[in-house]
């Protein structure tokens, strides 16, 4: 089997330190403001909204500049994007002047610098490894996410409650900045064949692609579906915590930190049950521990517990990470690479576009019915995604489609 070459490794230098570098601050933010700013459930709420619009409103044409720029230029773009976000950010809170405001706005453009590398860090990924060892070079990549969703978001709230915002988002640049330094590093892109058209006709070809597919439409349907349910609940979380689970800003931290324990876990174990499962099991298993993870969550309501919130979290963790790295592997191995930019905004739009719309859901549920009730929706959209992939041909596939060339 080949081996990994030296310039993926560089490649997932850069998505570690990245990843290490959003979690920190997406921890940091919802904690700055309820701790420091007194917000609302409806107000954190807006803000998830603000830190996720993105990629609703722009994956789509990011995912046309992946198809046409190099790769690896964009992605050190969008990281030095991400890393001036997050010096502004260091500058408001040195003037005393950060408020909710600031804090959505410099969200918002932080993450056009997360979705320009996203969209484009799988694009990129076929042209530094052999088709063979796309699912194990997933795998590496998907660890370093996990480890930085386990140790982040912890680092995040430790840092805030312990020594302050200021050095939660003083790590974070000083990790975007080093995730932008590897890209640097690595050898210059082969010319890729493009013909130049309007951005429409290249939107809906990626689209159609997606649409007419067997295997990808069910996928991209449930993804949405978890996202909604998911980030209804990430949208209040931070204030349920606090407020009904008695946790503070350390103890939230923790909670979502076993989140990422959980992906590190489904990714160790990947390799493994990979040897032992069906591929389609394997996809099918992370839309089942949502299901189970969003139903112990909902019993919280009955009996209010951080242990039992962070059992749910790491089962929100372990079985979606499998999901990711089958379905990444998936689509690489079904989509022509000339299409596979804007095929892979097609997914991150439809499914991380999902997130602003369920977390403005959740901010208006706690705001009319309460916190209950975003528990209860979550819990619904969590249904559905499973429901919907069940009845897909996409459980029943026994190995890892061929690839396809072009």
């Amino acid at each position: 089997m080949p081996t990994l070459p030296p310039a993926f490794r560089r490649l997932a230098r850069s998505n570690l330190a990245a990843q290490f570098s959003e979690q920190i601050a997406l921890a940091a933010a919802p904690l700055v403001a309820v701790l420091a700013l007194d917000a609302t459930a409806a107000q954190t709420g807006y803000l998830q909204t603000a830190q996720t619009l993105p990629f609703l409103l722009l994956s789509l044409p990011a995912g046309v500049l992946a198809d046409r720029l190099p790769r690896r230029t964009l992605m050190s773009t969008a990281e030095c994007l991400r890393a001036a976000s997050l010096l502004a950010l260091l500058a408001l809170l040195a003037l005393d002047g950060l408020n909710l405001g600031w804090l959505a706005a410099l969200g918002f453009l932080g993450a056009v610098g997360t979705v320009a590398y996203n969209v484009a860090a799988p694009a990129l990924l076929p042209a530094l490894v052999a088709a063979p060892v796309l699912g194990q070079a997933n795998r590496w990549l998907e660890l370093a996410r996990s480890a930085a969703f386990a140790a982040g978001p912890a680092l995040g709230g430790a840092l805030v409650g312990g020594i302050g915002a200021a050095a939660a988002y003083g790590l974070a640049t000083l990790l975007s900045l080093v995730a932008a330094g590897q890209l640097a590093g690595l050898p210059p892109e082969a010319p890729r064949a493009t013909t130049r058209r309007h951005p429409w006709h290249e939107l809906r070809e990626g689209a159609a692609f997606v649409a007419k597919h067997p295997l990808l439409r069910p996928v991209l349907v449930t993804a949405v579906f978890f996202n909604l349910g998911w980030f209804v609940l990430q949208a209040v979380y931070v204030v349920y915590a606090v407020a009904r689970l008695g946790l503070d800003a350390a103890g939230v931290g923790m909670t979502l930190g076993v989140y990422g324990a959980g992906m590190l876990a489904g990714a160790l174990a990947a390799p493994w049950l990979a040897t032992r499962l069906p591929f389609g099991a394997l996809i099918a298993a992370g839309p089942l521990c949502a299901l189970a993870a969003s139903l112990i969550m909902l019993s919280t309501l009955a009996l209010p517990s951080g242990l039992a919130a962070g059992l749910g979290f790491f089962l929100f963790g372990a079985g979606p990470i499998l999901w990711t790295i089958a379905t990444t592997t998936l689509r690489q191995a079904i989509t022509p690479n000339a299409l596979l930019g804007r095929v892979s905004a097609v997914i991150v739009t439809a499914t991380f576009g999902a997130r602003p719309l369920g977390a403005l859901l959740g901010a208006a549920l706690a705001a009319r019915c309460g916190l209950e009730a975003c528990l209860w929706v979550s819990s619904a959209g969590f249904a559905a995604q499973f429901l919907i992939l069940a009845a897909s041909p996409v459980p029943r596939l026994r190995r890892q489609p061929e690839g396809v060339a072009g």
